[in-house]
């Protein structure tokens, strides 16, 4: 069993939620058209160059035996211009098999990001609103689920019990409910559809 002091605890921790806000923050402003590009290595040397990530919550959790962390309680997220709010937000990890060059603790990979209750998330000029947002790091999935799931573009927006976010093709697929059908408002500089 291995022992990890607080600072190694707290480091993985900030690595952790570091990784995952970005990898959110990524799916939601990254073109496309930049999807094929390789991702960038997250060990603690590239760490300086992560851009400054405040989270704020009423409490955090994180046990290293089931590999997960989770803000409970007013959750807040901030980089840049990117906000994230919700009731919960849980960040699932995996540990990567140990690099003997390049032993670095806090060596896992984001597997999983869940953000659940009252989910907002605030990109550029979008807001997308659901009751949970699940994004998958490995498929480059994001799904917005719950009544009223909306994703707003300036005047444009579309809405629906599920909405599934492809990164890399780009492809948006929404769904109704039993009691809701889905529906899409959206604004042209066309005078008319003739």
């Amino acid at each position: 069993m291995r022992v990890l002091n607080f600072n190694q605890i707290l480091c993985r921790i900030l690595l952790f939620f570091a990784i995952a806000f970005m990898l959110l923050a990524c799916l939601l402003t990254t073109p496309s058209g930049y999807a094929d590009e390789k991702p960038h290595d997250t060990d603690t040397q590239n760490l300086a160059k992560v851009r400054k990530i405040h989270i704020t919550a009423d409490k955090l959790f994180f046990d290293n035996n089931t590999d997960y962390a989770e803000f409970i309680g007013n959750v807040k997220a901030t980089q840049e211009d990117t906000v994230i709010t919700a009731d919960k937000l849980k960040i699932f990890f995996k540990k990567n098999p140990p690099d003997k060059k390049n032993p670095v603790v806090g060596k896992e990979t984001i597997n999983k990001i869940v953000a659940s209750g009252n989910v907002k998330i605030k990109f550029d000029n979008r807001v997308a609103v659901a009751q949970q947002a699940v994004y998958n790091t490995e498929t480059g999935v994001l799904v917005l689920s719950g009544d009223n799931s909306k994703i707003v573009n300036g005047n444009n927006s579309i809405s629906g019990e599920k909405i599934t976010l492809y990164k890399t093709t780009g492809r948006i697929n929404v769904e109704s409910s039993d009691e809701k059908r889905v529906e899409a408002v959206f604004y042209s500089d066309e005078k008319d559809l003739k």
